[in-house]
């Protein structure tokens, strides 16, 4: 809710009510709630990529997979039809009830990400798979307690913040999808509510891109960490010493 109103503000505020970092600060908010109102719960998974991940690593049951993909999906598509109904009015009048996916009026962008139109289809794969891996290796960083660790209770806060920094860097091509579940949902919602069967077929059918590199790019910087980072962490020793280094008392 939070990321796909940022959008709908900035595109049908005609840029005066919001730019670029205003969509980003949104989403890296969003992801920051998102993950104190679930991460008790169920661990905070907002990201199918991620929970696909965890599956193939042995860290989830498969058997849980369906309810945390239907959890997601219902979330992303309630989310896109609440800014839809937020917007309803501004987004008629922006179009005058032509809701189109490309164009000088194009307003689908809104829900789910579309390339740029210099961006080739390999060039938004990399770009997204890229980031995926950005965001793996930034969340693996944060929770790695062998290593050195974001301080308990400001994880959430520090990954809203990794969000905000890929939006930041790696967004212009592609509009940072780097979740399946953040696109594919409000994807289906725009194709029901009147933006028709183009939004599948837009962008040289670029709908599968966000669904498929942001998994492979979980997988690719799981392993990038597990290479670099994670071999090479010495354990925790029970005294509570990290590292094996001497105990220092402060004050």
């Amino acid at each position: 809710v939070f990321g796909l109103s940022s959008v709908a503000q900035v595109v049908l505020g005609r840029g005066d009510f919001g730019q670029h970092l205003s969509i980003n600060l949104a989403f890296g908010i969003g992801v920051t709630l998102g993950i104190h109102a679930a991460g008790g719960i169920s661990g905070a998974h907002l990201n199918a990529a991620i929970t696909i991940t965890h599956c193939i690593l042995g860290n989830l049951p498969w058997r849980k997979l369906p309810a945390y993909l239907i959890g997601q999906f219902l979330g992303s598509f309630t989310a896109a039809a609440t800014v839809f109904g937020l917007y309803y009015d501004a987004l008629y009048d922006y179009t005058k009830g032509n809701f189109t996916v490309t164009g000088p009026t194009a307003t689908a962008s809104i829900f789910s990400t579309y390339p740029a139109p210099y961006v080739s289809l390999l060039g938004g794969f990399l770009t997204e798979f890229t980031a995926t891996i950005m965001l793996l290796l930034g969340i693996l960083i944060i929770h790695d307690e062998k290593n050195n660790g974001a301080l308990k209770g400001t994880q959430a806060l520090l990954t809203g913040i990794l969000v905000l920094g890929i939006g930041l860097g790696m967004g212009m091509n592609t509009g940072y999808a780097i979740n399946p579940s953040r696109d594919l949902p409000p994807r289906v919602f725009t194709a029901i509510a009147g933006w028709g069967m183009d939004v599948f077929t837009a962008g040289h059918y670029w709908w599968w891109v966000p669904v498929t590199a942001p998994i492979l790019g979980s997988l690719a910087g799981v392993l990038i960490h597990k290479l670099f980072i994670d071999f090479h962490n010495q354990p925790v020793l029970e005294s509570g010493n990290e590292k094996g280094q001497p105990a220092v008392e402060t004050s």
